[in-house]
């Protein structure tokens, strides 16, 4: 009957919950540019102020760069339910090219489209809107009972997406402060429209960089054109030998840790509604051009890669200049699943490379280093198939497991420093222009996105 309430409290209070996610939405909270850091601390004491307004113990935390926002609530005397850590961000991307908006980006809209009615604003989705889901869900339950259905701590970062600089000293030191039974996170999409979706793996991610020196000048191509190293040639042939004819990256012991998916989940997969078509042909492509022996959706979510990501040197400017450069830079990324090392795969990659690099070359690789594992959840917990089967109650159609072809580190950190797995539920849609000009959210996704979570809360506190 509780929740029955619940649901009718959400239903009925949407209106309000859409104006104050909006009140959010006006902060430029733009953690990547110091020109916006008083934004992010406005950002930040607007979500303690609202978390305070449920009776969470709430509090700005500084660190050396924009502050955390942690709170703490319990739940009934008698609840015997799980401790909860929630988390978010409320920092958000530049807005940059500002003249491809239709509104401005930090004056949200309510605006119709083909599929209903979406708000429009940066960070609509990613991930204001997201986290807004799980606060209102609180807020209407509280309303409603008098508590929430078991003890919670929030965690609101402001620089998840400025590379999270912050985020694991603040974790190692306030790990007590922060241990809860599992996490849930609120950042990810659903893997099709109406399809519920429990991310259970992410990629992991590395990057690194490296310049290759030829001569060392430019040099006049008809004096040295023939005899000359052509850097920008030698980086072609070194970059062209990442990869076999058939997709398969063709670096020596690349594929160390990587597992196949288990049976039982690619059949779950395979009906989770992803439709290739649609995925391949809204941005231009006619046929996946991965490791051929994958479908689309397994390269996607269960496959490493090593992608190009920037290749340059010599003349850019208009017109031409007859010369042989003297240095050509490459950018990379892996992303990485299962078991692999960061670590130990940037050591395979710089040997591939520097075993076939040709005489008189130079090469100075990047040392800013960056890298982080794969993230696998343990679907086997029991929370996991309570969420499932309270948002397929929700969403009318059985919840799925997902994989993720992108990265979110925070759910590695929690395992690795705070000992908790992870639950990743979202309700972005793909078209949602995330990091876009015209960012949106569609209202169903926030108001359904609220439901779920009252959902979700009350059958793990049951």
């Amino acid at each position: 009957m509780s929740l029955t309430a619940v649901l009718a409290r959400i239903d009925d209070q949407l209106p309000t919950a859409t104006e104050r996610l909006m009140g959010l939405l006006r902060i430029p909270s733009i953690s990547t540019d110091p020109a916006y850091s008083d934004a992010c601390q406005d950002a930040a004491d607007w979500l303690v102020a609202d978390l305070q307004s449920l009776g969470v113990k709430a509090q700005k935390r500084l660190t050396p760069g924009h502050p955390m926002v942690v709170g703490h609530i319990d739940g009934p005397s008698d609840g015997t339910g799980p401790h909860l850590l929630f988390y978010g961000h409320y920092d958000v991307q530049p807005v940059d090219p500002l003249d491809l908006w239709h509104t401005d980006p930090f004056d949200p809209q309510v605006q119709d489209s083909d599929h209903g009615k979406v708000i429009r604003a940066r960070g609509a989705s990613d991930d204001k809107g997201q986290l807004m889901t799980f606060v209102e869900a609180c807020r209407a339950y509280k309303d409603v009972t008098g508590a929430l259905p078991c003890k919670i701590t929030f965690f609101f970062e402001g620089e998840e997406e400025s590379g999270s600089p912050s985020l694991i000293p603040f974790l190692r030191e306030n790990a007590d402060e922060l241990s809860a039974d599992i996490a849930l996170i609120c950042d990810t999409s659903m893997v099709a429209p109406g399809v519920p979706s429990i991310a259970s793996q992410l990629r992991g991610m590395l990057k690194d960089e490296f310049t290759i020196e030829g001569p060392r000048i430019d040099l006049h191509s008809g004096h040295y054109g023939g005899p000359g190293l052509n850097p920008l040639r030698e980086i072609s042939r070194l970059i062209t030998s990442f990869h076999d004819d058939t997709g398969r990256v063709a670096v020596e012991g690349f594929y160390e840790g990587v597992h196949e998916v288990p049976d039982d989940l690619l059949r779950q997969w395979e009906s989770c509604g992803f439709d290739e078509h649609d995925y391949l042909t809204s941005v231009g492509y006619t046929q996946p051009h991965g490791e051929q022996a994958y479908s689309t959706l397994v390269q996607q979510w269960a496959r490493p890669t090593l992608e190009i990501n920037g290749l340059w040197g010599g003349y850019q400017g208009a017109g031409s200049k007859t010369v042989i450069p003297s240095k050509a830079h490459c950018k990379l990324t892996c992303r990485l699943v299962g078991d692999m090392d960061p670590d130990a795969l940037r050591l395979k990659i710089r040997k591939h490379v520097e075993d076939r690099l040709s005489p008189d070359v130079k090469i100075t690789w990047d040392q800013n280093l960056e890298g982080s594992p794969a993230a696998v959840m343990n679907i086997n917990r029991p929370e996991f198939e309570k969420a499932r089967a309270a948002l397929s109650d929700e969403w009318a159609r059985e919840a799925v497991f997902t994989g993720m072809g992108g990265s979110i580190p925070i759910a590695g950190y929690f395992k690795e420093i705070l000992g908790l797995d992870a639950m990743l539920i979202g309700f972005a849609q793909e078209d949602d222009a995330i990091h876009s000009p015209n960012e949106k959210y569609n209202l169903s996704s926030f108001h359904k996105g609220i439901r779920s979570w009252a959902r979700v809360l009350d059958a793990l506190a049951g």
